[in-house]
């Protein structure tokens, strides 16, 4: 306890603590990069949701040994998650093993049911993200890919370039 009385220890406690461990992930990004808090695989999305429960607890420490293991789990996570991507640019098999493919949703103004199916995302979902991209007609979407991250890219227009479906699993 830094205070004698417990609601001034524990306000005191709350903003020093989350202030540091705040500090710490500002120099761990500054560090290992700003890709730190990319979702650009889903395993980029599981260390920030693990990162913002790291910080939350960190500000709830009750001693300087749970507030340490706390940063030095922090510091663990960065550099998995700095080593992974290391290991995904320079092996293809490393690469297939953590990542998943995006999968072709819609293609050409049709909806693709059998792979809304094996994804799990409801038509109306579907819908609603074509909405958000401004779509005003089926016929003018040239595909919706499900991304790796789970977000729902939405390709209109005239034409569309092959090289932007490379790598898209077709169901």
């Amino acid at each position: 306890m830094f205070f004698d009385q417990p609601v001034v220890d524990a306000l005191a406690k709350g903003v020093m603590l989350s202030g540091l461990a705040l500090a710490w992930v500002i120099m761990l990004v500054r560090v290992v990069g700003l890709r730190s808090f990319s979702k650009m695989t889903k395993f980029d999305f599981v260390i920030t949701i693990a990162m913002g429960s790291l910080l939350a607890g960190a500000s709830q420490s009750e001693n300087w040994i749970g507030f340490l293991q706390t940063l030095t789990a922090m510091g663990c996570l960065f550099a998995v998650q700095y080593f992974v991507s290391a290991l995904r640019r320079k092996s293809e098999a490393f690469d297939q093993l953590v990542q998943n493919t995006p999968v072709l949703l819609m293609k050409d103004g049709h909806i693709l049911h059998e792979a809304l199916a094996k994804t799990r995302v409801s038509e109306e979902d579907l819908i609603s993200k074509l909405r958000e991209a401004n779509v005003h007609h089926f016929a003018s979407v040239r595909a919706v890919v499900l991304e790796t991250t789970g977000n729902l890219s939405v390709l209109h227009g005239q034409t569309l370039e092959d090289r932007l479906l490379r790598g898209v699993t077709r169901v």
